[in-house]
């Protein structure tokens, strides 16, 4: 069986997300997981899709950062993989790690990958740091207290935590900020 796993990070890329799961069906996959989190969230589908995957399928995805972001979280990703028999394919890159081949260039490519992913973050750092010496940096839009009313209600209705977050859009730790914002 060949298994597909698509990603974005936000509703905004919905057009990237939904053209990955027609180029994953047009290259064969059976069964298609696909999540709107975060590289760095908990990925409850691409779980799910590890778990499902059987002994001589394929793991598909169309991009390497659609999988993982850093070199650790990949090669626990492809140790399980291989752990479990299953081979990955990663189509952006023509890669199949069933090949020797194909697993050196996984390894140097996701290598490559995360280095580009941090000299992104120090560029990011940079630019703060520069924006704060000059008075324009004004930190990210804040979620909480715009939403301290609907939280507060609705935990007046008994709804918990997790329900609200999951309500409002916004994490468990917005909502505690919320409630104690009053």
């Amino acid at each position: 069986m060949i298994i597909g796993y698509r990603r974005s990070s936000t509703a905004e890329q919905q057009a990237g997300f939904e053209a990955q799961a027609e180029t994953l069906k047009k290259a064969g996959a059976d069964k298609v997981f696909g999540e709107m989190v975060s590289s760095v969230s908990e990925r409850v589908e691409l779980d799910r899709a590890l778990e499902f995957a059987r002994e001589g399928d394929v793991f598909m995805c169309t991009s390497l950062s659609r999988l993982a972001r850093s070199l650790p979280r990949m090669f626990e990703i492809v140790s399980l993989l291989d752990r479990k028999g299953v081979t990955l394919r990663i189509l952006d890159m023509g890669l199949d790690t069933s090949s020797s081949t194909g697993r050196l260039t996984l390894n140097l490519i996701g290598s490559i990958c995360q280095w580009e992913r941090e000299v992104m973050l120090e560029r990011q750092r940079i630019g703060i740091a520069k924006a704060r010496t000059e008075k324009k940096y004004r930190g990210r839009k804040p979620v909480a207290v715009p939403n301290a009313d609907a939280v507060r209600t609705l935990k007046a209705e008994g709804w918990g935590m997790t329900q609200i977050a999951r309500r409002l859009g916004i994490s468990r730790a917005s909502v505690y900020r919320a409630l104690e914002s009053a």
